[in-house]
């Protein structure tokens, strides 16, 4: 597959996309656990169809220490069990989240009430700005075509160094 359009060609994208990146750099310095951060990208990653951020967050959850089977798992992760609470709450957060327009009222209040009893403020803050992000680069990378399969694990952070 080749890319419809290359986003790190264009000087507009490619200075929008550093700009993004040093943004949501921001959210390492939350007390939310990297693999939540990293489970739920991929969830949302597969839910919008973006090849090229599957591919990325897999590998990224792979250098992280992640286990093969919890990513394997991470599409069917109600029928899982190797996932704790604070994960499902983030990961039903997640889903939500991606899925805004098959719901009305958006993210449920049974959802809700679990994110709240499993995280802090600024873990929600971090995990609503995670949820965010990552709609809007599934939606960069599939509008553009952006191919999978090339990326290795932290070469998003020298990127946009």
């Amino acid at each position: 597959m080749e890319a419809r359009f290359n986003l790190f060609e264009s000087p507009i994208a490619a200075k929008f996309g550093r700009r993004v990146f040093g943004a949501a750099s921001v959210l390492h310095e939350s007390t939310l656990p990297l693999a939540t951060v990293e489970l739920v990208q991929l969830r949302i990653s597969q839910i919008n169809g973006c090849a090229m951020c599957v591919d990325m967050h897999t590998k990224e959850a792979t250098a992280a220490g992640e286990t093969a089977v919890r990513l394997n798992l991470v599409a069917v992760w109600r029928e899982a069990t190797v996932y704790t609470e604070s994960e499902r709450a983030a990961l039903a957060l997640a889903e939500e989240g991606a899925r805004l327009a098959d719901a009305h009222e958006g993210v449920s209040d049974e959802t809700w009430a679990q994110v709240r009893k499993h995280f802090d403020d600024d873990q929600i803050g971090a995990l609503i700005c995670v949820i965010a992000m990552i709609n809007m680069a599934n939606r960069l990378n599939v509008i553009a075509r952006t191919p999978a399969g090339s990326y290795e694990a932290g070469m998003a952070a020298k990127m946009f160094a």
